[in-house]
């Protein structure tokens, strides 16, 4: 499967000074160590502009980043897990509005059997982000199946539907659904079924230990840095979290990024139907009879995707257009995709940046700003 090919910022009609800005600014946070790396490339046209790194390959070592650099996206996973059990509702095999426990039935303890599939992958399902136990688990170098024999004992914290509460334990049981279905383990789906037939042969669920030294580095606080189970220990990094343990390469991802903005099209591989690139980037908050008005126009989630938060500078900063979505990543990543400017946004950093997202946020306008001629 061919690459997106390379194009130059006027065939991509952007705005040259202010992607030079963008650059600057990238260039004087990884000098100054506010961040230690970046990498980010801008798509528009079926075309790429080829990325650009900066920083350093370790936080604590002086040695430059290569722009063969792979990263540890975190959540940009969620939608491309999401992805896949959109592949089986396409086959007949799955509905969104099924329960979870009609394919693990254990998890209708403690008041869960109302929890739908759809529940899931628009973080309405009332499970927490993470299980009580996370911590303990990854110290203990715990499967994936410790994690979800966890959240199948979790009492809710309300009701399905009736809230929005960001919930990575949904995302790991969408991974348990997939596997009872398929018969096949997450990682080997997406292997099999998106990463090769788009090309993306630096992209897995969990590493390719054959490619370990080319992972760059995630800053980590010294008292992660105390356990054997932070984001760049060998236990994290083969994990494949199904809600955050993808690594890939900014041109990698530019692959998937297109296939959603050419309504599951890459090439010559229809790899979803529009209709599924349609529910996923539609707003699905809006059919949530017991969900708050605020909650449906404010912070709108399709399927997997985040969709544009009026009023929110959060991550994604402030000049994304009204048919945007996109999804970040807990250690310092971002992508966005807007089909009114026919354009999508790569940017991975290894500089954690929590709730606020404030680096990722101000990048994001000044690239948004570079980007001419919206349709």
């Amino acid at each position: 499967m061919h690459a997106l090919p390379f194009a130059s910022p006027a065939e991509l009609e952007l705005d040259p000074t202010r992607l030079q800005r963008t650059y600057e600014l990238l260039q004087k946070w990884t000098d100054a160590n506010v961040i230690p790396a970046a990498a980010v490339c801008l798509g528009r046209y079926g075309k790429l502009l080829k990325p650009r790194f900066f920083g350093r390959h370790h936080p604590d070592q002086p040695t430059p980043i290569a722009d063969d650099a792979l990263f540890l996206v975190a959540s940009l996973t969620k939608p491309v897990t999401v992805a896949a059990l959109m592949m089986l509702v396409e086959r007949g095999e799955l509905l969104l509005e099924d329960r979870v426990a009609r394919y693990v039935p254990r998890f209708a303890e403690n008041g869960k059997a109302d929890v739908e599939i759809r529940h899931l992958m628009n973080h309405t399902s009332g499970l927490p982000d993470m299980t009580p136990s996370n911590a303990q688990l990854r110290a203990a170098h715990q499967p994936i199946s410790a994690f979800v024999d966890e959240i199948c004992t979790l009492p809710l914290l309300f009701p399905p539907g009736t809230r929005v509460s960001y919930q990575s334990a949904g995302t790991a049981m969408l991974g348990e659904v997939l596997r009872v279905i398929s018969g096949t383990p997450l990682p080997e789906f997406l292997q099999r079924e998106i990463f090769a037939p788009l090309g993306m042969h630096d992209t897995s669920l969990g590493w390719q230990i054959d490619k370990r030294e080319r992972i760059a580095a995630v800053r980590i606080s010294a008292e992660q840095q105390a356990t054997d189970w932070h984001w760049n220990s060998p236990y994290w990094l083969g994990l494949g979290a199904p809600w955050g343990g993808m690594i890939t390469s900014p041109s990698d991802f530019a692959r998937f990024c297109e296939l959603m903005l050419r309504d599951g099209r890459y090439g010559d591989v229809q790899l979803l139907s529009p209709a599924s690139v349609r529910a996923m980037t539609t707003n699905q908050l809006l059919a949530l009879s017991q969900l708050a008005e605020t909650a449906k126009r404010q912070t709108p989630w399709g399927l997997g995707w985040r969709l544009h938060w009026p009023g929110q500078s959060v991550n994604f900063g402030d000049l994304m257009g009204p048919r945007a979505f996109g999804h970040w990543g807990a250690t310092g990543t971002l992508c966005w995709i807007d089909p009114d400017s026919d354009a999508f946004l790569i940017l991975f950093t290894t500089q954690p940046q929590g709730e606020e997202g404030r680096y990722l946020a101000l990048a994001a306008n000044s690239l948004a700003a570079a980007i001419l001629n919206s349709r």
